[in-house]
């Protein structure tokens, strides 16, 4: 796991571009606290950097950026490969020679052995850049869940990419604020793909690879793996066999490092289960992790507990304080890359992983989108009904009183957008053009244009409420907060609902079976009924969340940020009387800063 930076430019010097670069890095140093790394082509222009966080083979041997085949191919990685042993095994075959047990290593071979077509064999969480030094060709790859970010510019000779949209702050020509950003932000509370804060830098989309060519300055981005939703198993038994396997194997590959590495184990269905999971594969020095509450109705503390009794394992369990939360939030913030309204949670609890000495932790982000964890679930038949009423009659619902009637409004946006906005946005178009004194006509223009979404209307109402799930709400919140927030410590997030082969395997269950049941998430459930205590999945749906409205409403930063006039009084008094979510508030307190600025 690391952080990477790179520039190629034809038109500035090798000198100016190594500065840059450097000073990219050094802005990133978070995400790679243990090394540091810069390759440089002079002939090309061209400088690759790298902030190393060593999960795998710690020796020198792994350090980046590396380069493989007597100096024709270098790379600048981020992420984890999971079935790079297997690969590994497959080109000693083919003759190919290793120097280190490094994943990255792996990656150089595979690129030599079968060109593009690697990236579809690899199964993990990865985001590099490829240089082909023979083809003069740089490649920009991204994994097909996008669980790791990649953004990129391309602007005159210029293409340069990072990590993180802050790095770009580095460059002056690239450092444009997007004239949009808060409108989105307003609208979703967070930025939705392809949507950043910048004019100019824009995420590779998931499972595609970006091909640059130094001779001509082409440019080209193409797809190598898309998930489908296929409905081919119906079986229930069927079903929940092969469950039960492929997730036991996707744990057991996650926990594969040289470092200290642990679980998150917040007491929910998902936490619990994986670190179950983790727990019979490592068998002892397993290294839980969890958040807990003096508000009794917030702390999860007592399912902690329950799933503890059935774990041999070193636990640590920390209790967060209001005052602890005051005197962090400034710094959380500012830890972001861009603007949004989830991740505190994941800030704090990678802040005690780093603490605790580890350098990589399991999630159980995924599950709920992959098996019906969410109200929106429960919803589609309601939201497919409302969707056929006429526009105008839409549009008027923002004079309804509730703010789920207003919301109403979006439904008009077509398809998987309006859905989604319907389900989980955080204001409409009229209090967006009250807040940033423009027309509402504007906001609707801007929203109607982007993100542009695939056609889903081919699916099951439920697994379009995955889809929606899964390529909104988890790929533009829940990943990128957990990436960002976790390497603002230099903490590596593994997501093992995610695995490649899981995803696949969960996307070709059929809806009848798949969501059937009286809870949610049932199959996954019963598919592991034998070793979860009935207790964890046998109760009401908590989410990793905190006492925000009490700790908000008492927080001297949001107070100050109010009394700057970044956030309105008349929207604060909102939420003091419980007429405004504290998520909703959240969104207004970052509409006042730019943090990668």
């Amino acid at each position: 796991m690391c952080r990477i930076a790179g520039i190629v430019d034809q038109s500035c010097s090798v000198e100016k571009l190594q500065e840059l670069v450097k000073g990219m890095c050094h802005i990133l140093k978070h995400g790679g606290p243990d090394d540091e790394g810069i390759y440089t082509s002079l002939e090309n222009n061209l400088v690759l950097g790298n902030r190393r966080l060593a999960l795998l083979d710690l020796s020198s041997a792994g350090h980046q950026p590396m380069s493989y085949a007597d100096g024709r191919y270098h790379i600048t990685y981020n992420g984890e490969l999971y079935n790079f042993p297997d690969l590994k095994a497959q080109l000693v075959q083919k003759g190919f020679k290793f120097n280190s047990n490094s994943d990255t290593e792996v990656i150089l071979a595979s690129f030599a052995a079968w060109g593009t077509d690697a990236f579809e064999k690899f199964n993990g969480m990865f985001a590099f850049a490829l240089w082909d030094n023979t083809q003069s060709t740089l490649y920009l790859v991204r994994d097909p869940a996008g669980i790791k970010p990649l953004y990129f510019s391309i602007k005159g000779k210029q293409l340069a990419f990072a990590s993180e949209v802050k790095a770009f702050k580095n460059i002056p020509e690239l450092n444009h604020e997007h004239p949009h950003w808060q409108i989105y932000m307003m609208a979703y509370g967070h930025l939705p793909e392809p949507i950043t804060t910048l004019s100019y830098v824009t995420p590779l989309a998931k499972g595609s690879f970006l091909k640059y060519n130094l001779s001509d300055g082409t440019s080209q981005i193409s797809s190598f793996y898309q998930f489908n939703y296929s409905e081919i198993i119906s079986d229930r038994g069927e079903a929940k066999k092969l469950i039960k396997e492929c997730l036991s194997k996707a744990v057991k590959s996650h926990l594969l490092s040289d470092a200290p590495i642990g679980v998150f184990l917040s007491g929910g269905l998902d936490s619990s289960l994986t670190a179950i999971l983790a727990n019979d594969t490592i068998k002892e020095h397993l290294n839980t992790l969890s958040l807990y509450f003096s508000e009794s109705e917030y702390s999860e503390k007592k399912y902690q507990d329950i799933v503890l009794q059935r774990l041999k394992c070193n636990h640590h369990q920390h209790l967060l304080t209001e005052s602890e939360f005051h005197n962090q939030l400034p710094l959380i913030i500012n830890d972001m890359d861009l603007p949004s309204t989830d991740g505190v949670n994941t800030w704090f609890i990678s802040k005690y992983a780093k603490e605790t000495g580890l350098k990589a932790v399991l999630s159980g982000v995924g599950g709920d989108e992959l098996f019906g964890g969410y109200p929106s679930f429960k919803r589609m038949n309601t939201l497919n009904d409302l969707n056929k009423l006429p526009d105008v009659l839409l549009r008027n619902s923002i004079q309804a009183g509730t703010k789920n009637l207003r919301r109403l409004c979006y439904l008009t946006l077509d398809g998987a957008k309006g859905k989604y906005l319907f389900l989980r946005g955080h204001f409409i178009p009229n209090e967006i053009s009250e807040q940033l004194n423009i027309s509402e006509k504007e906001v609707w223009n801007v929203l109607e244009e982007q993100p542009v979404v695939d056609d889903i209307s081919n699916l099951s109402l439920k697994n379009q409420a995955s889809w929606i799930e899964m390529n909104m709400y988890m790929q533009n919140q829940l990943l990128r907060d957990s990436d960002v927030m976790s390497m603002a410590h230099g903490i590596e997030i593994r997501v093992p609902f995610l695995d490649k082969e899981f995803i696949n395997l969960s996307l070709q269950i059929k809806s009848s079976t798949k969501y059937d049941g009286e809870f949610g998430k049932q199959l996954l459930i019963d598919s592991f009924r034998d070793i979860l205590p009935e207790e964890i999945w046998n109760r009401g749906k908590m989410g990793f969340t905190f006492p925000f409205k009490t700790w908000l409403s008492k927080d001297e930063f949001v107070k100050s940020r109010i009394n700057s006039g970044s956030v309105s009084k008349v929207n604060y008094k909102k939420f003091i009387e419980g007429k405004m979510h504290w998520s909703q508030l959240m969104t207004l307190v970052l509409l006042g800063k730019n943090v990668n600025s």
